[in-house]
């Protein structure tokens, strides 16, 4: 279990920006490429104030994309995307902070994932200070694999447990019920967990439950690239990978309540959509032939199940 720190807003960001850093030490390690380092700063005249590092690798070995960065501003008014929960804190000034992150493998076999944490606070019209926090990790394979979504899984329930048995299972639904193109009536991968708007444990606990979850991602994902990233591929799974990812952009652009929160609010577009992958496909009513691979993906991982 993580240990327990208070979750000023000094601290809140010296964890993010660590946890930046070590995750894109290991992706450069495994890569063999180097992260392009890029720090911004909003412009005097922007309604957003603040700062940030995006760091992105591009056209590697094994990932032809990987965005990771770092975001820390304020505004004068909360945009819709985090109201909507939370009504009385309307037009209310706020702080946001957070890493996001996106990997789009190169090989077919090796899945994409997500992952985000981040603290927002903001003052109510009475002055009182309220902090609450959100993220998860998800995994949105193109190829089935039971180990790996086992160990996924698991990997994220340890994070969890330390916090309650009732986090696990629970963060696991909301992660099933928010990643689902409504659209589609599908699920966009294999999920993880997910959580939002929380403070339940009190201001310092509901930091530590962010920091064991930021901490477990590494442990989460990069043994199931090891595994897959020398697999053997052809056309027919880079094609079936491409298609894939359109589904993902789908959801990044029409549901995403993270994307919508950034361009609400003025954020810097670039880094908003370095979740982008650099190739996707679409075709029109593509459906696996039974029995195959591709297939086994939309049947059989895609419905929501219990992994642990």
């Amino acid at each position: 279990m993580t240990p327990q720190a208070p979750a000023t807003p000094e601290l809140v960001r010296k964890y993010l920006r660590a946890l930046q850093e070590r995750i894109t030490s290991a992706v450069a390690q495994i890569d063999g490429g180097a992260f392009l380092v890029d720090p911004w700063e909003k412009a005097p005249e922007d309604v957003l104030q603040g700062n940030g590092v995006t760091q992105v690798l591009e056209n590697g070995v094994v990932f032809e994309r990987a965005g990771c960065g770092f975001s820390h501003v304020t505004g004068p008014k909360l945009p819709p995307s985090a109201t909507q929960h939370r009504p009385e804190l309307s037009g209310a000034p706020f702080e946001a902070m957070g890493v996001s992150l996106v990997f789009h493998p190169r090989n077919p076999y090796v899945p994409t994932v997500h992952m985000n944490v981040r603290m927002i606070a903001a003052k109510t019209a009475e002055g009182q200070n309220v902090c609450w926090f959100g993220g998860g990790m998800d995994l949105t394979p193109f190829y089935g694999f039971e180990e790996d979504a086992t160990h996924f899984h698991q990997t994220c329930k340890l994070a969890l447990d330390p916090f309650g048995a009732d986090k696990y299972p629970r963060f696991k639904t909301w992660c099933d019920d928010y990643f689902f193109l409504k659209h589609r009536m599908e699920a966009r991968g294999i999920g993880g967990v997910f959580f939002d708007d929380f403070s339940e444990l009190g201001q310092d606990q509901s930091f530590a439950m962010l920091q064991s979850v930021g901490d477990a991602f590494l442990s989460a994902y990069m043994p199931i690239v090891e595994r897959r990233k020398d697999m053997t591929y052809g056309a027919r799974e880079k094609a079936f990978q491409l298609y894939r990812r359109g589904r993902y952009v789908e959801f990044n652009l029409v549901w995403d309540r993270g994307t919508h929160f950034g361009l609400q609010s003025g954020g810097r577009t670039e880094s908003i959509l370095m979740s982008m992958q650099p190739h996707a496909t679409w075709s029109y009513q593509t459906i696996p032939a039974s029995g195959t691979p591709e297939a086994e993906l939309v049947e059989k991982y895609l419905p929501p199940r219990n992994w642990v």
